[in-house]
């Protein structure tokens, strides 16, 4: 081989060049086209109200830009919300106005109210109810500030306002729906299912690898759990998505959080049985696990392929039967001793868990092989904690009062328009919790930017259009970078206020009006509310993740000494839907330790449940009641003692009824010991 050889192969600098090029080119289409659909949206909105002859048009294209996401989903169904908190702001502010017609100072107080009031929904609830929860709280703000005088007052027009902000809102909305549904086929159904595929895949078969080891990898199965449940819990906004586009999807959204459900059941079963064969004796743990894993079907056991998630969105339906096979076959596996009885329970827990995701998956892949039920109830509200709720809404009545305070005493002419775009921020961000400060802080940036670039097309390119056409391509100049800035995860808050507050800042009308003063007073005045937002979270700042965590691992200890002592008698689904909730409130900050002691208490409370069922027919009721008492005062060791002491009760009744009991007399006992500090004295600092 000669010298020269290696070079010949090398590409030359020319073909590297390409390929890079290539590599960009291929990376930045899909932001571009987002940006054009962006662009199109707001022209398609103007140009429908300037030709409705409306006030304020501008009102249309910033709702176009707004509803604008990168996923059809997202868009259509941001803009079904979008609607709906449209309506309730505009109906609020009529009220408002007709409770007090002349009175300056009420109706500003009932601003603010109305502003925290919508600040605390929007943080109890989650996507784009949230999202609606807020733009009802800040449709107000928007409303009154075309009403407001220099020094704040209601005029008495706020009924043919609130029809004119709502029309031109609306008419922003279905714009951007019209192009985003005839450029846009969609993905989220199939995107969920394949997430779906891929979550449920690796549960089942690292849960069988875990009994082929008999458990001798505890660590870093619990690493991998960890990163599961987070994965479970960042379904949530994707299946927000697949509802905005398939109403079959919405109509059956019970099963889909039962889905949900499922994989959190399947990833606690997971841990009860690691911890379990963990502790158990080795030769004992390898017994039992090889017993178990025996009746676990080879479709469920681990396997190479790396396109096992393909395989399940290929047939879920044939998989939920081996599912619930298996799980009627390791239910009926007879057991000599309560730790087998334990781990085959769990099992059956977690295949159990896995079923109700096939379930769900088969109705996203659209299986004609099995008609999907709707399944039991709605997707109900779960409120893991108050406390971020009421400090948000307590913020938003502080900094919507003291913005109106300051435009009384200063009297600025654009005050009104700070006052709306405080609440925007304020509101809006606040459901962000520890990056709401962040997000504020770019969003300011990109308002301060938009500011800039609308007062070059204002007053350098468009004295120089004359038709729509021209007026169009204009603003493409900054709304389709935006756009593109939007659909990268690169700054995305700043590019997002470029393009929402841009059409704002312009203010485009018919004809347009090139007042430089109006034009700054405007700008300013947007700017200072965003920054007024900003700051505010950093005065009155959010709860911290650590504080968070605590208050988390507190209610829950309470909520299980209440469940002990029968004083709040919860129903299994309660029980696990408000462990779900407050599984899924977790910050990622919390510690590995933290999150072993949150989900012990779940399982130690759904075991409760279960077993003050078999204590009942075996009448050993008060016996029961003394152990759950010991618990609830923070006796670990007592509670430890007098479960032993039912456990002797039981051992001499027969049938697989007093097994299970005392495997879950086993389950509780060692949950309890493990965690001693928590159970015994609370949640730890």
């Amino acid at each position: 081989m000669t010298s020269a050889e290696p070079s010949a192969a090398q590409p030359s600098p020319a073909a590297r060049w390409i390929d890079y090029a290539s590599g960009v080119l291929q990376a930045s289409g899909p932001p571009l086209l987002f940006g054009l659909r962006l662009w199109a949206s707001v022209c398609l909105a103007l140009y429908v109200a300037f030709w409705l002859e409306l006030d304020n048009a501008y009102w249309a294209g910033t709702s176009a830009a707004i509803v604008c996401q990168p996923h059809l989903g997202a868009s259509l169904r941001k803009g079904w919300f979008r609607m709906i908190g449209t309506i309730i702001g505009a109906i609020a502010v009529v009220v408002l106005t007709a409770c007090f017609p002349q009175d300056r100072a009420p109706f500003l107080a009932g601003l603010a109210l109305w502003g925290a009031g919508c600040a605390l929904v929007a943080t109890l609830l989650r996507n784009f109810a949230a999202y609606a929860a807020a733009l009802a709280g800040y449709t107000v703000a928007i409303i009154a500030s075309d009403q407001l005088g220099a020094t704040g007052g209601p005029n008495g027009q706020a009924f043919l306002l609130a029809v004119y902000r709502a029309s031109e809102i609306c008419i922003g909305i279905v714009c951007a729906g019209v192009v985003l549904a005839g450029t846009d086929f969609g993905g989220a159904r199939r995107r969920l299912a394949a997430l779906f595929a891929a979550i449920s895949a690796e549960i089942t078969h690292r849960f069988a690898g875990t009994l082929a080891l008999a458990g001798a990898e505890f660590e870093a199965t619990q690493t991998i759990r960890r990163e599961l449940v987070r994965r479970v819990i960042a379904l949530d906004p994707v299946i927000d998505e697949a509802f905005g586009e398939s109403s079959q999807l919405r109509y059956h959204s019970p099963v889909l959080q039962r889905a949900v459900d499922g994989l959190l059941t399947a990833l606690a079963g997971w841990r009860a049985a690691a911890v379990l064969l963990a502790r158990s004796p080795e030769e004992r743990a390898r017994r039992e696990a090889g017993a178990v894993l025996a009746r676990v079907p080879e479709e469920l056991r681990p396997r190479p392929e790396p396109d096992e998630p393909t395989h399940w969105m290929a047939d879920p339906t044939r998989l939920l039967q081996v599912c619930d096979a298996a799980v009627r076959r390791i239910v009926a596996l007879p057991a000599g001793t309560p730790s087998l009885r334990l781990l085959a329970d769990q099992t059956a827990e977690v295949l159990a868990g896995i079923s109700r995701a096939l379930n769900g998956l088969a109705l996203l892949a659209a299986d004609p092989a099995r008609p999907v039920a709707r399944g039991r109830g709605a997707r109900r509200l779960r409120i893991p904690d108050w406390l971020p709720a009421l400090v948000n809404a307590g913020r938003a009545f502080v900094v919507i009062g003291a913005v109106e305070l300051f435009w009384i005493v200063t009297e600025w002419p654009s005050g009104a328009s700070a006052i709306t775009f405080a609440a925007i921020g304020v509101i809006l961000f606040a459901p962000r919790a520890d990056q709401a400060y962040a997000t504020a802080m770019g969003f300011m940036v990109g308002t301060a930017l938009g500011a800039v670039f609308a007062a070059i097309i204002a007053f350098a390119v468009l004295p120089n259009t004359e038709t729509f056409a021209a007026f169009s391509l204009a603003i493409g100049l900054v709304l389709v970078p935006a756009g593109a800035g939007i659909a990268q995860p690169w700054q995305t808050a700043t590019f997002t206020a470029m393009a929402f507050n841009f059409v704002p800042l312009l203010q485009p009308a018919n004809p347009m009006s090139y007042n430089t003063e109006q034009f700054y007073n405007a700008a300013s005045a947007i700017v200072a509310g965003v920054g007024a937002a900003a700051l505010s979270f950093r005065l009155i700042p959010p709860l911290s993740p650590a504080f968070r965590t605590r208050r988390l691992l507190e209610l829950t200890l309470r909520d299980l000494h209440r469940l002990a002592t029968g004083r709040l008698p919860y129903r299994p689904d309660d029980w696990e839907g408000r462990m779900y909730g407050r599984l899924a409130a977790l910050p990622d900050q919390a510690q590995p330790l933290q999150r072993s002691q949150l989900l012990a208490a779940f399982l130690v409370g759904t075991q409760i449940i279960q077993l003050r069922n078999i204590a009942r027919r075996f009448d050993l009721s008060s016996s029961l009641d003394a152990a759950l008492d010991a618990l609830a005062r923070g006796s670990s060791a007592l509670a430890t003692a007098t479960l032993a002491n039912l456990d002797a009760a039981l051992a001499s009744r027969p049938g697989a009824g007093a097994l299970r009991a005392r495997g879950l007399i086993l389950a509780i006992s060692e949950a309890l010991t493990q965690h001693s500090a928590y159970f015994g004295a609370g949640a730890p600092g």
